[in-house]
């Protein structure tokens, strides 16, 4: 193709020519160990920007804006929600990887991914589903169960891999240094915006935050962030084999996640919705198992079994589209009920 004046066409082949741009220990484009189902290549994308892309596209990642990260139903307009965690976590795992050398775009890929198979109302609604999978219900695994199953993305396996075990309760964790990468960038992200969330809905002060994170980290927002990323990359410099956070940072930020357990996670406030978003969710689950014709064909694994279709389903709703339907079909209020008690 022909090319010159201002520009500089660049296809595929040119931009997988990655040698001489990444680490020793970075995931080649090309070395991918490719995807369920083969494809051609695409002439102007590596691997991992074709999956970047179809992501980008899915259903499932446009869910994310109407799905509760920490505070159910909130009334302010700048608390975070599903989708704005997932972009600041993608913006973490990109400064991580491209300060280390490693595949920006894989780590990209697999931080918009990462949370695409979360329930409505958070890790709240993620408990109300264990009673119906055997071993217990997790997000990370519903989430590749919809780019393989529910969406037919047909990702690289190195982004599915990623996904899979993106939380630290996986193991065994990811086999990509980029992966790693998103571990740490998912726990930089909720735990430096969701301190800054308790804060704006009045739970927290910042004073009562652990003296010690806040003389590492800084404040909550974009000083923690900044700092935790120096962190992680000073930490995997000294180490030289993986994505590790320097020793005394860590401790900070194990004690910090212990603080917002105790205070926000597992806070009176959450618990006292805890039940009503428990019995909402297994109230859509129980009566779409006596009723599954009220499943859209749409979103439906037609070789699973009923009670596997309707978690599907009722895990795919937004915190709205759970609370509108339980409402319309038992006559309840329980949106009303639901009404965050901090504004």
């Amino acid at each position: 193709m022909a090319g010159g004046g201002a520009f500089r066409f660049t296809d595929r082949a040119a931009r997988e020519r990655e040698e001489e741009l990444l680490a020793p220990s970075a995931t080649r484009s090309a070395a991918t160990r490719g995807r369920e189902r083969p494809e051609p290549e695409d002439p102007l994308r590596t691997a991992f920007e074709r999956d970047r892309d179809r992501i980008l596209h899915a259903k499932a990642f446009r869910r994310l804006k109407h799905k509760t990260q920490v505070f159910l139903n909130p009334d302010g307009d700048h608390f975070v929600t599903r989708l704005t965690h997932t972009l600041q976590v993608t913006q973490v795992a990109r400064s991580l990887a491209r300060a280390l050398g490693l595949n920006e775009t894989l780590a990209e890929a697999i931080a918009l991914a990462h949370d695409v198979g979360h329930s409505p109302f958070g890790h709240i609604g993620e408990d109300a589903f264990d009673p119906y999978v055997p071993g217990g219900w997790h997000h990370a695994a519903q989430g590749v169960r919809i780019v393989e199953v529910l969406e037919h993305l047909n990702l690289t396996w190195e982004v599915r891999d990623g996904v899979r075990a993106h939380s630290w309760k996986i193991d065994p964790p990811p086999s990509t240094r980029e992966g790693e990468c998103v571990r740490y960038a998912d726990r930089i992200g909720y735990l430096s915006h969701d301190a800054l969330d308790a804060v704006r809905a009045g739970v927290l002060r910042p004073t009562d935050l652990p003296a010690r994170a806040r003389a590492v980290f800084g404040e909550p927002g974009s000083q923690m962030v900044g700092a935790m990323i120096d962190a992680v990359v000073e930490g995997s410099l000294a180490d030289g084999g993986r994505v590790v956070m320097s020793p005394e940072p860590l401790e900070a930020m194990h004690e910090l996640r212990a603080f917002m357990f105790e205070r926000v996670y597992n806070s009176e406030t959450a618990a006292g919705q805890k039940h009503l978003t428990i019995s909402v969710i297994r109230r859509l689950v129980d009566h779409h198992v006596a009723h599954p014709e009220l499943m859209p064909e749409s979103y439906r694994d037609p070789e699973a079994d009923v009670l596997t279709q309707v978690v599907d389903y009722v895990s795919g709703m937004t915190d709205r589209f759970a609370l509108n339907t339980h409402d319309r079909l038992f006559g309840d209020d329980a949106s009303a009920r639901m009404r965050p008690l901090l504004r």
